[in-house]
């Protein structure tokens, strides 16, 4: 993909698939499913619980990877790593609104956040900043396969 594609993909409305690496169990990583923001030449926004595997082996890897997908044809996927450049503790309010509204729309989104109100004081935001990018974009095969 080019660069303006790759960055338009990322930015879209997709489950995100966090690794990180875990050195707890014989090296492999925590790879878990989450909800993210990025907009083209910004940084990759995660926000989870402060006390969470997940921000613990962030903040003493400082470091992630990201990948998103199209899961049905043609499948794409952009996938990109980096350090972490900020950690907001705790998590802003209207970030964590602006990220629920993105994957649920405005009215789930409100129903969301009050039922999960009391979480966002333990909720902290990590900022990676994308190095390494890597992609993959089936698009011309799918087209000469299914047409």
């Amino acid at each position: 993909m080019t660069r303006a594609a790759r960055e338009e993909f990322l930015a879209g409305v997709h489950v995100g698939v966090l690794g990180v690496d875990d050195p707890r169990a014989g090296g492999a990583p925590l790879v878990v499913p989450v909800w993210y923001s990025y907009a083209p030449g910004g940084d990759v926004v995660v926000q989870t619980g402060r006390d969470s595997l997940k921000a613990r082996l962030i903040g003493a890897a400082g470091r992630f990877s990201l990948c998103a997908q199209q899961e049905e044809p043609p499948y794409r996927y952009v996938s990109v790593e980096g350090p972490v450049v900020d950690v907001a503790d705790p998590a802003d309010p209207d970030e964590r609104r602006a990220i629920a509204v993105r994957y649920l729309g405005a009215r789930e989104a409100g129903d969301y956040l009050a039922a999960t109100s009391g979480q966002l004081d333990d909720d902290v935001t990590f900022r990676m900043c994308p190095e390494r990018w890597r992609t993959a974009d089936f698009s011309s095969f799918a087209a000469s396969v299914f047409t």
